[in-house]
């Protein structure tokens, strides 16, 4: 199976995941155009608003950042597209600043989208206030770093209007070449699965230097080494593959052993550098996952692997797709990629088999707003950061740690700082 072939023929929607026609795709009358604001200008942000305005009716008019430098790099990006797409800049009005942007945004009359691509620990506390205000919300993952904030999730959860749709980015979900293989999977093309090798290996994130930053701005931009700010490497960025596993599995990890550490990293944060956890999932399904995040060397892989009673799935990020055993099959795009790495992405633009994956999730989360059914994909966000959370109170711990153990436990992180100092 190609990627014509997939989208032709499949009209399916799993776990709120709508892939579309071409003519769907496209469909969208110049009237209907969502209106959307960046809450957060960095790399990840900046790529995934742009994709929105190139491959939807989504426009731009609104930014807010924790930072000035970031919010005047973001202004000068959004015009230059919007003027590119035929579209009008940015009212100066609509910029905001400072530990309060993510309020005004809520709420400006103008605004009928939210973007949030802020700092993780930051996610749940603007999710409440985009969600309070009536917006449609698309955040970015973890929709949590702790248990205290899932479980305020879950409340944020209840209060969505049937009118609004949220969308948590787990993008990986909705790239064909993955989307297909998990049809097959879910469909029983494997048998009974009995266990998931899984991996993320990642080079180091890059330092990010400003004249003058203080120790806790110099926290806030690199948050990536912060193990508050982030939630650590396994739910800030190994979570992409964990959602995999639970979403081709139907189901969440019972409990989890770890180990892992700071290795080889030195510098400034407390970060682990990498991790090795066996989770233990309903109907004694195994799954190893092992991550790291060091070195400057050329290697990047992310992918899973599972083993059934009648065939085994290989699903990279870059590589070939597909299915050995009674029931052969394969993406044929990803039949000429080399079994070797792919090429990291810091801003999560990768190529090979996620090419599609952003502008796809794009597309169905648009429609969901301009055509409906909407969505609300906070409990199943919920769910997979929690699953992470799960693997590195194990690691952390050094004992097996169930999945009531975790909610038992009540885990609360916090932010040591004023944000105030930043108004």
């Amino acid at each position: 199976m190609n990627r014509r072939d997939f989208i032709q023929t499949t009209a399916g929607v799993a776990s709120g995941f709508l892939f579309l026609k071409p003519r769907a795709a496209f469909g969208y009358q110049a009237n209907s155009a969502v209106r959307l604001a960046l809450l957060g200008c960095g790399g990840r942000g900046t790529h995934v608003s742009t994709s929105f305005s190139q491959n939807t009716t989504a426009q731009v008019v609104a930014l807010g950042d924790l930072f000035p430098n970031q919010l005047e790099a973001g202004h000068a990006h959004f015009d230059a597209l919007n003027a590119s797409l035929g579209r009008a800049a940015i009212d100066s009005k609509m910029l905001f600043h400072g530990p309060h942007a993510y309020q005004q945004l809520a709420g400006s009359a103008g605004v009928d989208l939210i973007q949030i691509s802020t700092p993780p620990f930051f996610h749940v506390q603007h999710l409440e206030a985009a969600v309070a205000a009536g917006k449609h919300v698309y955040c970015e993952k973890p929709v949590g770093i702790d248990v205290a904030q899932a479980r305020k999730a879950l409340e944020i959860a209840k209060l969505v209007k049937p009118t609004q749709s949220v969308d948590v980015g787990f993008q990986c979900r909705n790239a064909p070449p993955i989307a297909a293989i998990a049809e097959k999977i879910k469909g029983g093309a494997l048998g009974k699965i009995a266990s998931i090798s899984a991996y993320y290996y990642a080079p180091a994130s890059k330092e990010k230097v400003f004249p003058g930053a203080g120790p806790d701005e110099y926290r806030l931009r690199n948050w990536l080494w912060d193990r508050v700010l982030s939630g650590d490497i396994l739910v800030e960025q190994n979570i992409h593959i964990i959602d995999l596993c639970n979403w081709m599995l139907g189901a969440r990890p019972l409990k989890a052993t770890a180990t892992g550490g700071r290795n080889i990293l030195t510098h400034a944060g407390d970060c682990w550098d990498n991790y090795q956890v066996h989770f233990t999932y309903p109907g004694d399904v195994r799954v190893s996952f092992a991550s790291k995040q060091f070195g400057e060397y050329d290697l990047f892989e992310a992918g899973l692997r599972l083993f059934g009673a009648e065939g085994a799935a290989t699903v990279p990020y870059a590589g070939p797709v597909g299915i050995v055993g009674a029931q052969k099959w394969a993406w044929q795009d990803s039949a000429a990629q080399p079994e070797a790495t792919g090429k990291f992405a810091a801003n999560g633009s990768f190529e090979d088999n996620l090419a599609f994956a952003d502008r796809d999730k794009e597309r169905t989360f648009i429609d969901s707003i301009v055509n409906g059914p909407v969505h609300n994909q906070i409990a199943a966000g919920v769910e997979t950061a929690l699953s992470c959370m799960l693997g590195r109170m194990a690691g952390y711990t050094r004992r097996e740690v169930t999945w009531e153990d975790l909610l038992a436990h009540g885990e609360t992180y916090k932010l040591g700082m004023d944000m105030a100092q930043f108004g």
